[in-house]
């Protein structure tokens, strides 16, 4: 958590766990792609922001897809590095991002819908795409590579 981004509504952190928190996300994941410090409400504004675009329409591909919810899996392996009251604190927040995120996509065939990485074995509900990257009723351009037909709960739109 980053001191200036505190909620007001939460109990204050010490230094103690600021600090913990600090070299959690360090740990495992120092900076972003382009050198700056990583935050955990940087990962959390992330998650969120990612949820927020897929339930509106996700227009990338599934590869940039992939890219995009690194920031849940860093959330999940420094999660347990947190100490007890941070991750109490924050545990509604991250509640809420990921069934939002559930309820904008869909599981994939054959794959876990719990446990580490549920994340990444879903697809977006609704997929936006150039009507020239349209194919038929299989999958847009960007999403070929889904090893299973696209399901009709998956919803292309131009």
């Amino acid at each position: 958590m980053d001191r200036a981004d505190e909620h007001t509504e939460t109990r204050a952190l010490s230094a103690k766990e600021y600090d913990a928190v600090h070299a959690a996300v360090a740990a495992v994941a120092p900076t972003w792609a382009g050198g700056q410090a990583v935050t955990l409400n940087a990962l959390f504004d992330r998650w969120r922001g990612i949820a927020e675009e897929v339930e509106e329409g996700y227009s990338w591909c599934a590869p940039e897809l992939m890219n995009d919810i690194w920031c849940r899996g860093v959330l999940a392996k420094i999660w347990p590095m947190l100490p007890a009251r941070v991750r109490e604190i924050r545990l509604p927040e991250l509640d809420s991002i990921d069934e939002r995120y559930r309820r904008a996509t869909i599981p994939w065939p054959g794959r876990p819908e719990v446990g580490f990485g549920w994340w990444t074995w879903r697809v977006p509900r609704r997929l936006e795409v150039e009507a020239s990257e349209q194919r038929g009723g299989d999958w847009p351009l960007g999403w070929e590579m889904m090893r299973f037909p696209r399901p009709v709960s998956v919803e292309v739109v131009s």
